[in-house]
């Protein structure tokens, strides 16, 4: 699902986005993690907010569908988000 458009509001990167922060999923990057992920339970139209980073930047902790979640810096780096 390589969708990335950048016409769309102020679409980020999963992996630049503060604590604190929700955002609604748009776009992956990598279609190879895409299923991954969607079993997961992060599928486009989505909302996550992020809870906590490590003091190292990775994994972060996301809450998802309901439930929390880790995930790894390079995979949040393939999700394209917009900030709400």
């Amino acid at each position: 699902m390589a969708d990335r458009s950048f016409g769309e509001g102020n679409m980020k990167r999963l992996s630049e986005i503060g604590i604190g922060r929700t955002v609604v999923i748009k776009s992956f990057e990598n279609n190879e993690i895409f299923l991954k992920l969607m079993e997961m339970g992060c599928v486009p139209g989505e909302k996550i907010r992020i809870e906590q980073i490590a003091p190292l930047g990775d994994p972060i902790a996301i809450t998802v569908s309901g439930y929390n979640l880790s995930l790894r810096l390079d995979e949040a780096r393939n999700i394209f988000v917009e900030e709400l």
